[in-house]
């Protein structure tokens, strides 16, 4: 075996180590920054298993049963044990709860789909689990308007909306003058900036009119929303000419909520296909992320779908030529 080999052999068993620890030592959070699991990682676990499980190696291991995981022999085996904690730490906003657990629609998404699929809790290894709602997830987040994933040059950037960093006094904010500050209001802090001024809105949505540009304004800084707070409000037209929610300030449209709703029908389906037993197997907990992503994937279709069909009835209709000749 030669030695890049031999490297990716070693960052695979650490992944694998990495994963039996969270799942022996189940803890609420699964942080990057977690100092217990850099502990763990480097000495090695020794403790109970907090619940039943199979570890790498195919063993069973009962609940409360003492169990160790050794310490990660290199380098390669430590990179591979915080691939396994990274991943799971961002497909289940790990980190981010720390910030906005229950008061971002992707939060409050989290908990509606543990509430509408308790068997998710039947699946008892952190990183699978996160796998699985991070099919729902994923979609969700890629719907809601935050970041445009088709625009990575100028670092996802949504359409009608400035960089939240922009150079001051800057005539065209779609240019952001603190790339890293940049992508960590978007994708950390899920935010999505302020709107751009008519003129510069136009040129990214060349449907924009006046009149639209007008109510999206109001909406965004004028209407008290229920209760005359600002928490919960909503507009049927926003600056895309989309019907829109907007929780505690950040949006949520039709293709988030159909990603959310698709993704807990795929959820379902994996359910009655029993891909989600406390006993499962790695590749049917693969094949219930497969079936849920599709699900929310095709939910996000419909919902976009929709929102196309809305701003096209909302879109203002102008007399032809002919017509306005003919009317004169």
């Amino acid at each position: 075996m030669n030695p890049f080999q031999q490297f990716l052999t070693d960052v695979k068993r650490g992944f694998r180590k990495g994963e039996d620890i969270m799942t022996a030592d189940q803890v609420y959070r699964h942080s990057i920054f977690d100092r217990d699991y850099n502990v763990q990682a480097r000495k090695g676990y020794e403790g109970r298993a907090k619940v039943g499980f199979t570890d790498r190696t195919g063993r069973r291991i009962g609940k409360g049963q003492k169990y160790n995981v050794a310490a990660m022999k290199n380098p390669a085996e430590f990179i591979g044990a915080y691939g396994a904690r990274v991943t799971t730490d961002i497909l289940s906003d790990g980190t981010r709860q720390f910030y906005w657990r229950y008061n971002h629609p992707l939060a409050i998404g989290q908990k509606i789909v543990e509430q509408a699929v308790p068997q998710l809790g039947d699946v008892k290894s952190p990183l699978q689990r996160a796998l699985i709602t991070g099919a729902v997830g994923a979609p969700t987040a890629a719907s809601l308007g935050i970041f445009d994933v088709t625009n990575p040059g100028e670092l996802f950037r949504p359409k009608g909306y400035a960089q939240a960093y922009a150079a001051k006094g800057s005539p065209d904010r779609r240019q952001t003058a603190e790339p890293g500050m940049e992508l960590f209001d978007r994708f950390f802090l899920g935010r999505r900036g302020r709107p751009l001024k008519y003129e510069t809105a136009k040129k990214d949505i060349p449907s924009l009119t006046p009149e639209r540009y007008g109510k999206a304004m109001r909406s965004q800084y004028q209407d008290r929303g229920v209760l005359g707070m600002g928490l919960l409000k909503g507009t049927t037209e926003n600056i895309e000419g989309y019907p829109e929610i907007r929780v505690v300030g950040f949006p949520v449209g039709l293709q988030a909520a159909g990603a959310t709703a698709g993704g807990i029908a795929g959820l379902k389906t994996a359910v009655n296909k029993n891909l989600l037993t406390n006993r499962g197997s790695r590749s049917q907990r693969y094949k219930a992320a497969g079936i849920t992503l599709a699900g929310a994937l095709g939910g996000a279709a419909t919902g976009k779908t929709l929102n196309m069909a809305i701003a096209g009835a909302n879109r203002p209709s102008y007399l032809t030529t002919s017509e306005y000749t003919q009317g004169k």
